[in-house]
């Protein structure tokens, strides 16, 4: 078993790496006020940030799915690495070494797997770079070459060759203190007759990066005529590897994708290379597989979900290429991004079309022109014969529903229009309130995309239509309920004085069921700040949003009724913010505290660490929230 790490050199991690600068390297953040920062929770999938970072403090804390913790705790749920490995690697990144109390410390024998599995990428990442400039890889310095990549642009992007001999790589690392488990299990060797033989041989090797800028796989390009494998091979999935959760480049455009609040989505790994060297440099690939909802929560989580941010997709313009943008409007509404599609004219990918045409044609490619909506609705109709009234019947059928889950409402109405003009329907309203039929139901049944509360999805909240779940009795005889009441009356009435904080409460922090139903509808109209400036228009959007006549109900009585204070100002908003955030911060001590007593003194010892970890996070934020008030939120 590992040595145990000082409890010092613990203390040293911690204090030496800034909880704000490892968080930005998985998401954006902004100012939350108060000197904290705010982002999309990675943990859970939400429209408007509950994710909050102190740096101050060195804490985070969600209030929408209750994580919380300090900058180990993060990296460990995120990462899915345990207290020791986390503790190494950001010990690493600050320089700091490590003692271990029971034992000398073998590295070969103490890292964790993953970090283990990690440097193994990385230190064959270096050995396929050595490789590239020797004679045998001749055919990828030409392949590079006529698709206009220098050396440069392959020291960039870190480009190597995996030799054609059966186990160059292996007996490398071998040499280097890797066992052959590891060896198989990093996917970068496979069982041979004889043994672990390499995985890769003969290929150009793309280095494939995680978001934090680890080394977790590769995807390899064949060269060779005699090479019967398939064109791109990439990394098995292993335990450092998800390809439907890495986005090939993602490591190198993650802060100009932040900045820009733009991403361009290409096809391939050279694409990639083409977009970044022609100054596209927010373009990012998947690796061998399609674009899905793993990929969607990386990107949302740069973006940040602002509304005005962009996702430009470019595909080929070949059949399987439509079929690909089609399939990635099924995703769609997990954006709350504008969706576009860029295809060439001619029908030429990023790499090709910069060949031919040089940089400014791949830039002039990335700007955003058609809406992937509209594209899928066009694609739809060209399958029916529009000079029957059985075809525009048909296609109406079909395109309706796409132009009802626009999330954009005068867009939809718009589009709903145009819909009507591209089938030849001369009663445009006709085809309007088809379109708006069809939004309601999706409404009614909660498919409202990203403008509906991400939280739905759990079991208890499965119909909207349905009453809030059960819970404990409504009372306001209970200190928690009236506080509740108030707090939730403030953002209805007066939210200039619980905005911005308010929008960073989830559900959880109201036990009472049907003020959770309420601050949900808040949350579904988009959130207090929308109050400020426009009380009319916000309480309409927040009734529309209420999922049936009790909810409705509830925040027309919440909007009307007077508040229990005398003098309605800051003060006094912020007691009720410190008061609903305070207990729950207590609760969840309550519960930490029985985990804690219910794993004992002999649980695993990097399982126990991790809970006294959040113990202390917990009971450090709620002394601060009593010590300092609203200036703690």
């Amino acid at each position: 078993m590992a040595g145990r790490i000082n409890d010092d050199d613990v203390k040293a991690v911690r204090d030496a790496v800034p909880i704000d600068a490892v968080v930005s390297e998985y998401l954006q953040l902004r100012s939350a006020g108060g000197g904290n920062l705010k982002g999309l929770c990675p943990f859970h999938d939400e429209k408007s940030p509950s994710f909050q970072v102190s740096p101050s403090k060195g804490l985070f804390h969600c209030f929408g799915c209750q994580e919380g913790g300090d900058t180990i705790a993060f990296v460990m749920k995120l990462d899915h690495l345990s207290f020791s490995e986390t503790v190494e690697r950001l010990a690493a990144q600050a320089g700091i070494t490590l003692r271990y109390e029971e034992g000398g410390y073998n590295p070969a024998s103490q890292r964790g797997e993953r970090t283990r599995l990690v440097e193994a990428h990385k230190i064959a990442a270096q050995f396929y770079v050595e490789q590239l400039s020797g004679a045998e890889a001749e055919p990828g310095r030409q392949f590079l070459a006529q698709r206009g990549f220098d050396q440069a642009a392959a020291e960039h992007f870190g480009i190597g060759y995996s030799p054609v001999g059966w186990d160059h790589l292996t007996r490398f690392l071998r040499a280097k203190g890797f066992t052959d488990k590891e060896l198989l299990l990093s996917g970068l060797s496979q069982d041979g007759r004889r043994g672990p033989i390499d995985r890769f041989r003969g290929r150009l090797m793309w280095p494939i990066r995680d978001i934090s800028g680890e080394m977790v796989g590769f995807g390899a390009r064949k060269l060779r005529e005699d090479d019967n494998g398939p064109k791109y091979l990439n990394t098995p999935e292993t335990a450092i590897y998800k390809k439907s959760q890495v986005l090939y480049g993602v490591d190198l455009a993650k802060k100009d994708i932040a900045k820009a609040s733009r991403a361009v989505v290409v096809e391939g790994y050279t694409d990639v290379m083409a977009c970044h060297l022609a100054g596209i440099t927010t373009a990012i690939a998947t690796c061998g597989t399609a674009f899905g909802g793993d990929h969607i929560k990386i990107l949302r989580r740069l973006l940040m979900d602002n509304g005005t941010a962009k996702v430009i997709f470019t595909f080929d313009g070949d059949a399987a290429g439509q079929k690909a943008a089609l399939r990635a409007f099924e995703d769609d509404q997990k954006f709350a991004a504008e969706t576009y599609i860029a295809i060439a004219p001619d029908g030429m990918d990023p790499c090709d079309l910069r060949l031919a045409k040089g940089d400014d044609a791949v830039q002039d490619l990335a700007e955003p022109r058609t809406p992937l909506f509209e594209f899928a609705i066009r694609q739809i109709v060209s399958r029916y014969d529009l000079e029957t009234p059985a075809g525009r019947a048909a296609a109406l059928d079909e395109a309706a529903p796409i132009v009802g889950r626009i999330k954009n409402n005068a867009v939809q109405h718009q589009v709903a229009v145009q819909l009507a003009g591209i089938l030849g329907i001369l009663d445009t309203q006709f085809v309007v309130e088809r379109a708006a039929r069809i939004a309601r139901r999706a409404h009614d049944r909660g498919g409202r995309g990203p403008a509906a509360s991400p939280r739905q999805s759990s079991p208890s909240q499965e119909t909207r239509g349905a009453p809030p779940p059960s819970g404990p009795a409504l009372t306001l005889r209970s200190p928690a309920h009236r506080t509740e009441r108030e707090l939730l009356k403030l953002a209805l009435q007066r939210p200039e004085l619980v905005s911005p904080a308010f929008d960073a409460y989830g559900e959880d922090e109201f036990t009472a069921q049907p003020y959770a139903a309420v601050r949900r509808a808040i949350e579904d109209a988009g959130g207090a700040e929308q109050g400020v400036g426009s009380p009319f228009e916000y309480l309409a959007r927040v009734r529309e949003a209420a999922p049936n006549d009790v909810v409705r109900a509830m925040v027309t009585e919440l909007a009307v009724e007077v508040f229990r204070g005398k003098t309605i100002d800051e003060v006094y908003a912020g007691q009720q913010l410190v008061q609903v955030r305070l207990r729950a911060v207590d609760r969840r001590i309550q519960d930490v505290t029985g985990s804690l007593t219910r794993l004992g003194t002999q649980a695993d010892p990097d399982h126990y660490a991790a809970v006294q970890n959040d113990l202390w996070v917990l009971e450090q934020y709620g002394q601060s929230l009593r010590n300092r008030g609203a200036d703690a939120l």
